[in-house]
């Protein structure tokens, strides 16, 4: 079983707390996301886990194995990163073959692998190829395809899409979630992207300053957030948040809508102005400049409004968010 235990895990550079005390389960054959913005300590954690980086304390567990002080090579992971790091003057062969070459494992066996792993990536036409013939996307199949050969418990990605333009992007997240369902491994997975987390995950992991803000499923953290901070991260757009004497009436210090259970109602409670048309083709988004804030909709894209126009919105109330004055969930 190659799940990921993670206890009272902390690490600080000199003064500076990065990640406090944190607690995380990774369950065996699960595509866990860490997402966060920027610096919130998703990439720290993963380097610990993978062990380039060390805790300052607390213990770090691979099926059941306290690997906290192990070497990388000893913790039966395989890391990809953002960059594809690949050799230029070998065939996407023998980029994938190096690794096992250098453990002096079997050539028949390598061979074995490396077709198995081009196989599952679509790589069996590219093998004869060097980096440079390749597209991103190709590349980064080959960076996955050396991780596959290893025969890992864990896979671990630090942001492996983001070099990528948006059409690769969301190619190569198909692809991904293709391959996790063939291969039923663990994968740990770090981006800054919520739609990769949505699209990807089967446990999201939201940080925020090093702190664990709430673990769940992709639909778990859209319908019911834990906190103000994952309400308006997990969401595109995001959600909106009112505050003030509309909030209070609902019995919150901050109460929560998304864009789509928002509606145009000419007996709706909050009068406004439209800011801004943005036409997608198949829906509209339109900011408007409510009396309660700021407040975006999400309408068909035919919708017949023009920036500037007056209008009333109201939230559907059965889809309305709470939140206390600490920005926590009520109820």
């Amino acid at each position: 079983m190659a799940d990921v235990a993670i206890s009272s895990l902390n690490k600080t550079f000199g003064a500076a707390e990065i990640i406090p005390d944190l607690e995380l389960c990774v369950p065996h054959g699960s595509f866990t996301v860490l997402v966060g913005p920027s610096g919130c300590g998703k990439s720290t954690l993963l380097r610990m886990i993978a062990g380039l980086e060390k805790p300052t304390r607390g213990t770090i567990a691979i099926g059941g194995t306290d690997v906290t002080t192990e070497e990388p090579s000893k913790r039966g992971i395989s890391m990809v990163f953002q960059s594809y790091a690949l050799f230029p003057h070998m065939t996407v062969r023998d980029n994938i073959d190096f690794g096992m070459r250098l453990a002096k494992v079997p050539k028949e066996e390598r061979e074995k692998r490396v077709a198995y792993a081009a196989g599952v990536l679509k790589l069996e036409t590219l093998l004869d190829r060097k980096p440079a013939a390749l597209s991103g996307g190709q590349r980064q199949r080959v960076a996955i395809g050396r991780s596959i050969v290893r025969n890992p418990n864990v896979f671990l990605f630090d942001e492996p899409l983001s070099n990528l333009d948006a059409a690769l992007r969301s190619q190569m997240r198909v692809e991904l979630a293709e391959l996790h369902q063939r291969l039923g491994a663990t994968m740990i997975y770090v981006t800054h992207d919520q739609v990769e987390a949505m699209t990807l995950a089967d446990q999201i992991v939201v940080m925020n300053a090093g702190r664990i803000e709430q673990v769940g499923s992709p639909l778990e953290l859209y319908q019911q957030p834990a906190t103000e901070f994952v309400a308006t991260f997990i969401g595109s757009p995001k959600m909106n948040l009112i505050r003030g004497a509309a909030a209070r009436e609902f019995d919150a210090a901050t109460i929560g809508i998304r864009p789509e259970h928002v509606v145009f109602d000419q007996q709706g409670p909050w009068a406004g102005k439209v800011r801004l048309m943005e036409r997608l083709g198949n829906e509209s988004i339109a900011y408007v400049d409510a009396e309660v804030g700021e407040i975006t909709v999400r309408v068909a894209g035919n919708a017949q409004i023009l920036n500037g126009d007056a209008v009333r919105v109201a939230p559907q109330r059965e889809h309305l968010h709470r939140f206390d004055d600490d920005g926590q969930r009520k109820g």
